[in-house]
C-alpha cells in the first residue's frame, strides 16, 4: 500500500523535493482510500506546513524534534533497548526480515528507522503491514502522545499509523513515564547521549533523505530501502 510510503515521506527530513511532492502525496492518500475523512483532516496541517513553510525553518523544527531528543527518536529500538546489547540482536533480526522479503537497505539509516520500516511495509499485503506495525504500536502511540503534548503537527502521522495498525493505542508505563527532554537544553541532551555510545551503523542523526523517485511516483522499489534485484 503506497499510503505507507507517503507517510514515510512525511516523516523524512524536509527537502525541496519533499515540498514539491506534497500535492502528489495528497493525491495519493486520497486516491488509495486507506484513510477516512478524519485522518485526512488530521494530516492537513502538516501537509500545509510542508507545502508552504520555509525550508530552513522546516528543517530546524525537524532536527529539534527528532534528532535532538531521544524521547522522540524515529529509531524505534531506541525506545525499548536503548544502547543495550539486545538492540544489536534486534537490528540483525529486522535486517533478516527485510532480506527474507527481498528488501535491502540502500541508505545510511538504521533498519529500525521508522521511515525505513514504513517503506518496507508498503511492499507487503495490508494485513501483513498492519501486523508488523502493530508490533511497534505501543512505541508509535507513545511518540504520538509526546508529539501531541508539544503541539506538533507530526503527531497526526503517528496517530494515523496507530489507526492503520488497528491497535488500541495504550501506552505501557515504561514508555508513558519517561520524562520528555527539552531540545533547547543542549548541555542536558549532550549528557544523555554521552552516557553510552554504541554504534550499529552510519549516523542516523542527519535526517532521513527522500529520493526523487519516492516523492514523484511513490514507487515501492525506490527510496532509502529497496527490494533486492
Amino acid at each position: 500500500m503506497k499510503t505507507f510510503k507517503a507517510l514515510s515521506a512525511l516523516l523524512s527530513y524536509p527537502s525541496a523535493e519533499l515540498i514539491a511532492a506534497i500535492p502528489d502525496i495528497k493525491q495519493l492518500l486520497h486516491d488509495e482510500g486507506l484513510l477516512g475523512p478524519q485522518r485526512h483532516r488530521d494530516l492537513a496541517p502538516l501537509l500545509h506546513e510542508l507545502e508552504t513553510g520555509d525550508l530552513y525553518d522546516l528543517q530546524e523544527r525537524y532536527v529539534l524534534l527528532f534528532d535532538r531528543s531521544r524521547t522522540l527518536s524515529l529509531n524505534l529500538f531506541e525506545h525499548v533497548h536503548g544502547e543495550s546489547r539486545d538492540r544489536g540482536g534486534a537490528m540483525v533480526d529486522l535486517l533478516e526480515t527485510y532480506r527474507a522479503g527481498g528488501f535491502d537497505l540502500a541508505g545510511s539509516e538504521l533498519p529500525d528507522h521508522l521511515p525505513v520500516v514504513l517503506e518496507y511495509v508498503s511492499t507487503l499485503p495490508l494485513d501483513e503491514a498492519r501486523s508488523m506495525l502493530a508490533d511497534a504500536g505501543h512505541i508509535i502511540a507513545a511518540l504520538a502522545d509526546r508529539l501531541m503534548k508539544r503541539g506538533s503537527s507530526y503527531a497526526a502521522v503517528m496517530s494515523t499509523l496507530v489507526h492503520l495498525a488497528e491497535v488500541d493505542g495504550d501506552i505501557p508505563a515504561e514508555l508513558a513515564d519517561v520524562p520528555d527532554e527539552d531540545p533547547e537544553d543542549l548541555a542536558a541532551l549532550d549528557a544523555v547521549w554521552e552516557e553510552s555510545q554504541v554504534t550499529f551503523g552510519p549516523d542516523p542523526n542527519a535526517g532521513c533523505p527522500v529520493s526523487r523517485d519516492i516523492l514523484a511516483k511513490m514507487d515501492p522499489r525506490a527510496g532509502a530501502a529497496h527490494p533486492a534485484e
